[in-house]
């Protein structure tokens, strides 16, 4: 019997979330880790913004560039100021549609495909990930691989070996219903 009223309990719970059609994100986290034989660079932001419509698989995110942080000081300054020009373009942002998914509880393999804009330019990509539908949230998570080069960010030759030409780029969205 305590067994039976646990799992009304948990679809209770669990029910509002998958009934839900559009989302917000609560909680964000995009970093990237670029392994450089001078010496790594990583960067993360916590000031990211998502929408997610389990009715379409629309969703779409947005990264305000200038709100990574780094270790060191300096590099956040070459970074906004010499590569990715944050004050030229202050936002990069994903939109497209995520398929593979069931509205079921648990963890899923999703594909995420759309555009991807990086310094001003816009590319097609296709994104694996994972979505964990679970109590009153919905979690989203994606690691891949970004070449800069593909979205014409300039290393200067001075400094080619500090930067690696790819790097690893780990996303990640916590989402609600949107009550509004």
């Amino acid at each position: 019997m305590k067994k039976i009223i646990f799992i009304v309990l948990i679809q209770f719970q669990i029910i509002p979330v998958l009934l839900a059609q559009k989302f917000i994100s609560t909680k964000s986290h995009i970093s990237f880790f670029s392994e450089a034989p001078v010496e790594n660079v990583e960067a993360h932001t916590y000031q990211s913004k998502s929408t997610f419509d389990t009715e379409t698989g629309e969703i779409v995110f947005t990264v305000p560039v200038n709100s990574f942080q780094f270790k060191r000081s300096l590099m956040q300054k070459h970074f906004n100021e010499k590569y990715i020009q944050s004050d030229k373009y202050p936002r990069s942002r994903f939109k497209g549609k995520v398929t593979g998914f069931t509205k079921t509880p648990g963890k899923q393999d999703v594909t995420a495909e759309g555009l991807l804009e990086i310094h001003g330019v816009t590319k097609r990509v296709s994104l694996k990930g994972v979505i964990d539908f679970s109590s009153q949230k919905i979690t989203v998570r994606s690691s891949f691989p970004l070449r800069v080069a593909d979205y014409k960010v300039k290393i200067p030759k001075l400094v080619f070996s500090n930067v690696a030409e790819v790097v690893d780029v780990t996303v990640e969205f916590t989402y609600v219903p949107d009550k509004s």
